[in-house]
């Protein structure tokens, strides 16, 4: 028996794994002191960058995700590989998906995208001072990289055009950076 905050962990078996997720199921003891389940998605470790050059334009990725069915406008974002920092992995994603590598680079923080089933943490980036060279995409990767003023992509947000919830929050974050000179 492990205790888990007020839950109490009594078993645990792992349904599915690839490369990116592990679905795992756990017996517990409830906070209620009653017997269940509960079922955990852990998907790989990521970061999410946002480059911004010197005429004050981000660069998004626009794309068809799979699971909502829909052409998505999002920051660059991929999962950790295996022993990589944080901003190892960002400065690689940048480079393959949009061909962006960047001199300057600003953490501002860890998000939880989903906190009640889903552990997946993503590390969020500000890059600054870019050159643009050709992507090296993955094969299941067709984005189409789209330049707008920061502005733009805050507009994009508050009015729903932008809906993944780490770009979201980086694009909000790093304005709200910038705005204050890089403090709070």
């Amino acid at each position: 028996m492990t205790p888990h905050g007020p839950w109490t962990i009594t078993g645990t078996r792992e349904v599915h794994r690839d490369p990116w997720v592990r679905l795992s199921v756990d017996d517990v003891i409830r906070p209620d002191g009653k017997p269940g389940t509960f079922t955990v998605v852990r998907i790989t470790p990521g970061v999410s960058v946002l480059p911004l050059d010197a005429d004050g334009f981000v660069y998004l990725n626009e794309e068809f995700r799979y699971a909502v069915g829909d052409v998505s406008l999002e920051v660059t974002s991929g999962g950790r590989e295996d022993g990589e920092d944080p901003t190892g992995a960002a400065r690689r994603e940048l480079k393959e998906e949009l061909g962006i590598e960047a001199d300057d680079w600003v953490d501002l923080g860890r998000v939880n995208p989903f906190t009640s089933m889903v552990l997946s943490p993503v590390q969020m980036f500000l890059a600054r001072s870019l050159r643009t060279g050709p992507p090296r995409r993955e094969g299941t990767e067709l984005i189409r990289r789209v330049r707008v003023p920061l502005a733009g992509a805050v507009g994009a947000v508050m009015g729903g055009r932008i809906t993944h919830a780490v770009s979201c929050v980086l694009i909000l974050k790093a304005a709200r950076w910038l705005e204050t000179g890089g403090g709070a």
